[in-house]
Order: C-alpha cells, then structure tokens, then sequence
C-alpha cells in the first residue's frame, strides 16, 4: 500500500506545523494504538445503553429509535477510525484529541436512554461537537502534510454542519424530534456516498480515501468484540438475578450459544479473508465506504437485538402458556436474519459471491416467526440457534467444495 508520506507530499501552507501522520508501511505503520482501545471503552457502555433501551421499551417506536441513536454512535466510532487510520495516535495532539472525544462521548452516551425525552441537548450537542471538532481538528492536521485530503476534510466539515442543525434542531423541538433526527442521520449516511460534493467544491476523488487496510479491519473487528461482549455481559447479568433451575440454565446456555455463533460466523468465516482482500486492493478507499463502514451497522444492529431476545428469553423461558409473544419472536428473528444479511453483503462486499446458505439463513429465520404462537421462547430460541449452526455448517461444506473444485482444475490444467 502507498504510505500515507507519500501521499501528504504537497506543502500545503496552512495548518499544524507538527506532522502528526502516521508514516510507514507494513505492522508497524498500521499497529492499532493503546489509545484507540482505550477509546473503544466509551462504546462498551454506548452499545450496552442500547440494548437497554430496547429491554426497557418493547415496541415499535423504540425500536426506530434505537435504529437512528444506533446509527449516530456507529458513525461517530467509524469516522474515528478513519480519522485515526491516517492520524498518528502515538503523537500528542491526536492523542488529546482522542481523550477529548472520550469525554464527550461518555457525556452522549449517558443520555441514551432519554436521547427522545429530557436529555436529547445532552446526547445532540456532545455528537455534533464530536463530529465538526474532529473533523476541524483533522483538516487543520493534515493542512501542511496533506493538503489534498485536508481540503477533503473541509467537505466533510460543512456536511456534518448542515446534519448537526438537524441534530440540534431535533433536541430543541420535541415534536419533531423523531423526524428531524431521521434527517440528520440519512444526511450523515448520503456524505460518503456522495464523495462530500459540496456547490463549487465537487467531490472528492476516490484516490483521496486511500486507506491501511490492516488497521481499519482490525479496528472494525475489535468493534465486533465490544458488541459481543455487550451481548455476555446482558446475558450473565440477566442470569445472575434469576433463580438456578433446569429451565433458566438451559435459557443461559442458549444465549451463550447465540453469542458463540455469531462470533464463528464473522471472525471464522468472514473476517479473515475479508481482511486478506482488503489489503491486498490498489485502492481501499472504496472497499473501506462500503464494506467496513456502511455494512457492520447491520452486524453490530443483529448483535445488540440478539442480547435484548436472550434476555426477553431469559426473563420468560416459557412464555405465556407455552407461546411466545410477538415482540420476543420478531426481536430474536429479526436480530439473526438482519445479522445473517450483514454478514451475506460484508462478503460480497469483499470480494466474496453471494452466500446461498447466509441468504437462505434470512429466510428461514424471519420464518421461524411462524412458529411463535405453539412454542415456548427458549424452544424458539434454539431454532434461531439452529438456524445460525445450519449456515455455518452448510458454508463450510461449501467452502470445502469449492477447494476441491479448484484443486481438481489445476490438476487438469497441469495434465493438459
């Protein structure tokens, strides 16, 4: 990959006198930095706070809101991630920055359970302040070593100040605050896509988003683990307040086999040729857009459903006279098809084919609904589960087919 030196060549004559960009190639140049997990502690309890929103609250507008607080924590972590895939964390300033971010994220994070109520000023004004600060501070950073980027980063400036009059906007006016952070969270997903066009500027070019393959793969599967902790730690704090029976034991080792599948179906199955593909790319700016920034919401989204489901199971293992309720059903299947389907497009995405056995996997699942009214939640869980083991089981299969096919082709190749 072109070090991130070479590229900065320019002089720009505007910005930080300090170099602050991170240089070289190989580990060392993409070795994810203590400060950066540091920072990941923040979104250990921003996803937990989600999860409990939705335990709190089970109905459909809860679940709309979860999805658009969902989004705005997501996009502040990623946008972090690009930032620090070119940003030296090891240097001072961009460390700060990073302490700075902590502080305000912790402050937004604590608002989520009443983002729509009395603390939506304490949950937009802290990520609107993330956002345009971080981008500020990227584009002063980068202005004398990067100036091409950096004038990159006064795009993205005026894009997340334009969503973060609706984010504000939407804190100050209860009525509208549902649709007016709807605004602010497609606006905020349109900019990538639309290369950051701003009238008189244009877009910028794809080259610009050159990325170290290596860190931003690392750093999006270390969210991956944040998220499935989150789901451990709901299922074991759910289990600790309950009474030791056969019933809720085995509703605890369902969830921790939920966890565990979800965890082989990305890291075992996924994760590491994704990862092979995306440093090996010319250009990993557009591979980085699609398939480590817009795709893992679904992943993370699947996750945290998937914690509020075990511990609905958990509460109520056998339902109500051995049905399940249809909020339980739809939040335990909706989680795996929507997890199923992140997976499928995160595939695809890095330069896999469509997964006939992922997409089967969503239809079977969003059927397991079907079932809800003759079985218990616990039963229904362990068709979820069972359903997740089939993809794996049936991607392994076919995984092994295709080697095989591929083996025997070189053989009548070298006959020939």
């Amino acid at each position: 990959m072109t070090s991130t030196g070479r590229l900065g060549t320019g002089g720009g004559r505007v910005g930080m006198r300090a170099d602050v960009l991170r240089h070289g190639d190989g580990h060392d140049g993409s070795r994810v930095g203590y400060v950066e997990l540091f920072f990941d502690l923040v979104f250990v309890f921003a996803v937990t706070q989600l999860s409990h929103l939705l335990i709190a609250h089970p109905d459909g507008e809860h679940v709309v809101q979860t999805l658009i607080l969902g989004w705005a924590i997501w996009w502040l972590w990623i946008d972090t991630t690009w930032v620090t895939n070119w940003l030296d964390p090891e240097r001072l300033p961009v460390r700060a920055m990073l302490i700075v971010l902590m502080l305000l994220g912790l402050l937004m994070s604590s608002a989520i359970p009443e983002a729509f109520g009395d603390k939506a000023l304490l949950f937009a004004v802290p990520y609107v302040t993330i956002q345009v600060g971080r981008t500020l501070f990227t584009a002063w950073a980068m202005g004398r070593h990067w100036p091409v980027n950096a004038v990159n980063f006064v795009r993205i400036t005026i894009w997340l100040s334009v969503s973060g009059v609706f984010w504000v906007a939407g804190a100050l006016l209860e009525e509208q605050r549902l649709l007016l952070w709807a605004v602010a969270a497609v606006i905020d997903m349109a900019g990538p896509r639309s290369m950051f066009w701003v009238p008189g500027m244009r877009g910028t070019h794809a080259s610009t988003w050159e990325v170290r393959g290596d860190h931003m793969a690392e750093r999006v599967a270390l969210f991956m683990i944040i998220s499935l902790g989150e789901s451990i730690i709901v299922t074991g704090t759910a289990f600790g307040d309950l009474a030791v029976t056969p019933v809720t034991v085995v509703a605890f080792l369902a969830a921790f086999a939920s966890t565990v599948l979800m965890w082989l179906l990305f890291f075992d199955r996924s994760e590491r040729k994704a990862a092979e593909y995306f440093a090996s790319r010319d250009e990993t700016g557009m591979v980085a857009q699609t398939a480590y920034t817009y795709v893992p919401f679904l992943l993370v989204m699947g996750i945290v459903a998937t914690a509020v489901a075990d511990e609905l199971v958990l509460a109520h293992p056998e339902g109500h006279h051995g049905a399940t309720d249809g909020w339980t059903a739809w939040i335990m299947c909706g989680a795996v098809a929507v997890y199923l389907l992140g997976n499928a497009l995160f595939r695809r995405a890095t330069g896999g084919r469509w997964s006939v056995w992922h997409l089967g996997g969503v239809a079977a699942a969003l059927a397991l609904v079907l079932l809800a009214p003759v079985v218990t939640p616990l039963t229904l869980s362990w068709l979820a589960n069972a359903v997740l083991l089939a993809v794996i089981l049936g991607d392994v299969r076919a995984a092994r087919r295709a080697k095989a096919a591929a083996r025997a082709r070189e053989g009548d190749r070298a006959a020939a």
